[in-house]
């Protein structure tokens, strides 16, 4: 991975916090299929990493939570960011040795190579790699992406050991959420909070800064107006969005304010919701 994109240069996801039905069940799930380690744990909560220090990935069992509803507006997936081509290979290989199916696909996009596959929940997960950005192919401000089958074989080639877990310097590469409208939507993240367009598709924008591919993906394929989620349902609880500094962090902020959007202090921590009811905190 290339680190210019997840540096002081860029405003970019930190960390994804999903609501489960069952914790010990999901934790199970995230340590044996997808590799994480448990950094600290209570009774309603579980806070996972890749290194030992940096959290990733937090689930959280509420009280009387509900199972996941069908086409409403949250999470469509996070998406996990290995370091490198043969770790993606290490992954398939152990999901292959698994018989682990639950939403399993895959696909090339030319700027990456991904799997997907859903939690126990129906929570949505991309863990993928990326192709060198100079492979990367611009034209006017937007970058080439499509989905094209995957050279699953190719991948498997890669190998070169056993898969043990994530790699220590795995980091969340970006999130997909649907969302309830496109232009509600690109006024909140493009103008309110700073980034930028970089790929078109039927229905979807992809955003980004530091022209990465993507740093946070918007559909409206569950529907335009589709439903804001129960808080009370499974899905997304929030996600962060780490700021190179405080001075970018509260333009943004003043950026959203003046849009009429209420952003919440809260210690250091701003909250806000996007028009869809898609919590962020920004840190």
């Amino acid at each position: 991975m290339e680190k210019q994109f997840f540096n002081e240069n860029a405003i970019y996801v930190g960390e994804v916090n999903i609501k489960v039905t069952n914790l010990e069940q999901s934790i199970t799930f995230y340590k044996e299929i997808i590799g994480f380690d448990v950094l600290e744990q209570t009774e309603g909560r579980a806070v996972l990493t890749a290194d030992g220090k940096t959290p990733l990935v937090t689930l959280e069992q509420p009280e009387g939570i509900q199972p996941k509803e069908g086409r409403t507006a949250g999470l469509y997936h996070f998406a996990i960011l290995l370091p490198s081509r043969a770790d993606l290979s290490h992954f398939l290989s152990h999901i292959i040795q698994t018989k682990y199916r639950y939403g399993l696909g895959a696909a090339d996009h030319y700027v990456s190579e991904a799997l997907y596959l859903s939690d126990p929940d129906g929570n949505g997960i991309e863990v993928y790699h990326d192709r060198p950005s100079s492979e990367w192919n611009w034209a006017n401000g937007q970058v080439d992406m499509a989905t094209v089958e995957l050279d699953a074989q190719g991948i498997l080639d890669e190998s070169n050991g056993k898969w043990a877990g994530l790699p220590s310097d795995t980091i969340i590469g970006h999130i997909h959420l649907h969302v309830r409208d496109l232009e509600s939507t690109e006024a909140f993240y493009i103008q309110g909070l700073g980034f930028e367009v970089v790929t078109q598709l039927p229905g979807a924008l992809f955003t980004s800064t530091a022209r990465y591919h993507h740093h946070i993906g918007l559909n409206v394929w569950n529907g335009t107006g589709a439903k804001i989620p129960d808080k009370n349902r499974v899905g997304l609880n929030y996600f962060t969005l780490v700021f190179p500094d405080d001075d970018q962090r509260q333009q943004a902020v003043d950026r959203l304010e003046n849009q009429g959007v209420h952003v919440e202090k809260q210690g250091d921590i701003h909250v806000v919701e996007d028009p869809s009811g898609n919590v962020i905190h920004l840190v």
